[in-house]
């Protein structure tokens, strides 16, 4: 985007860092503001305990707001599975009703799936993959009026497949099921408005590309599941006044917070929020646009006699991540050990290299990347 923004990055002084698919490195600033709390904690324990709180509570609206959403709709977990099997274990499934999903996806997004048809005689139907893609279409007739749910990934991990969400949803919402999308592979590399693409929930987490530390998982849950879902666990901070010790009879909280049972990583919390406030300031439309370039930059300058492109590069499903697979004899495991020695870090997946640069990556990377594939 630009040089401020590079330099805040430390991972890009020392290689070519294209795998925020894995993990989203972080900025100085986002370091600093852990080690600021931290600092506190061991200089002053616990005395600006109110401060921390209030920190989770500017994170909330936040995410709220980036998302599109409400701070009531937002509910801070451990990471993305821990708000899909809330979803599968807060739901009264009855014999016959479906889950309809996609074969392909993460196993974070099918195990707690799996455990319901196996539990509760649901139903699991998954949309077969056609050369990395998803047929609209073929999903959506999938759904009908006993399917419950409707759980697919924003951006697909092994392809970068990008889903038409708002689509979707309003087939979902037609048949009055519930729409679960785990976000984790495109909150911060692209812009989310939820209740305009019908989505009920969403999951996902803070350590990929909202290049913040790990153990912060975010949990969307509007009015519409809240009526239809119940929080699968309870505690002392799920109630409306957590801190009345007193008062043991008290109702769950009526929003999101129903499902938090108890402290959060206060310090995670804090370099959480450095990131999204310079994700927020550089604005998730131009960040997306970025991104966009670059991938289309590497997508045009790939040695094509040895790699094929497999994602899509339709542009209602394109994303910021790009999948190659090998032609010339090598596997994907075997280039990727290859770049790592020469200091350029992407990943493999399903056979295929994937490469997923971030908004502190430069067209410069992408051809040192392209000159050092073999």
């Amino acid at each position: 985007m630009n040089r401020a923004i590079r330099a805040s990055f430390p991972v890009a002084l020392s290689g070519v860092y294209l795998n925020s698919a894995v993990i989203g490195p972080l900025p100085s600033s986002t370091v600093a503001a852990v080690s600021a709390q931290l600092n506190d904690v061991s200089t002053n324990g616990s005395s600006n305990f109110d401060g921390w709180l209030a920190t989770k509570e500017r994170v909330r609206g936040l995410v709220g707001s980036m998302l599109g959403g409400k701070a009531s709709d937002v509910a801070f977990t451990r990471n993305t599975s821990d708000g899909l099997c809330a979803v599968a274990a807060g739901l009264d499934w009855k014999p016959g009703d479906n889950i309809v999903s996609f074969v392909s996806e993460f196993p974070a997004n099918y195990y707690p799936w799996r455990t319901v048809r196996e539990r509760s005689g649901v139903e699991l139907r998954l949309c077969r993959d056609v050369n990395g893609r998803i047929d609209i279409e073929e999903l959506c007739s999938m759904i009908d009026g006993r399917t419950r749910l409707v759980a697919v990934s924003a951006v697909q991990y092994s392809s970068g497949f990008r889903l038409d969400l708002a689509r979707i949803g309003e087939i979902v919402r037609s048949r009055d099921a519930l729409f679960a999308v785990d976000i984790i592979q495109a909150f911060g590399a692209m812009k989310f408005d939820l209740p305009s693409q019908f989505v009920d929930i969403a999951a996902g987490g803070s350590y990929k590309w909202l290049c913040a530390p790990e153990g912060c998982g975010i949990f969307y849950i509007n009015e519409r599941a809240r009526e239809r879902v119940s929080p699968s666990s309870s505690s002392w901070m799920s109630v409306e006044n957590p801190w009345d010790f007193r008062d043991r009879e008290q109702d769950p909280c009526s929003d999101a917070r129903a499902w938090e049972t108890g402290m959060s990583g206060t310090a995670m919390l804090c370099g959480l929020e450095a990131s999204l406030r310079l994700l927020d300031e550089c604005g998730l439309d131009a960040i997306a646009k970025y991104l966009s370039d670059l991938t289309d930059f590497l997508c045009e300058i790939v040695p094509t006699d040895r790699y094929d492109v497999v994602s899509s590069r339709a542009a209602s499903e394109k994303s910021q991540i790009v999948c190659l697979r090998p032609l010339n004899g090598r596997t994907a495991d075997e280039i990727v050990c290859a770049l790592k020695r020469e200091q350029i870090t992407v990943s493999s997946r399903c056979g295929l290299l994937r490469v997923s640069p971030h908004f502190f990556n430069t067209f410069d990377d992408i051809e040192t990347l392209v000159e050092a594939l073999p």
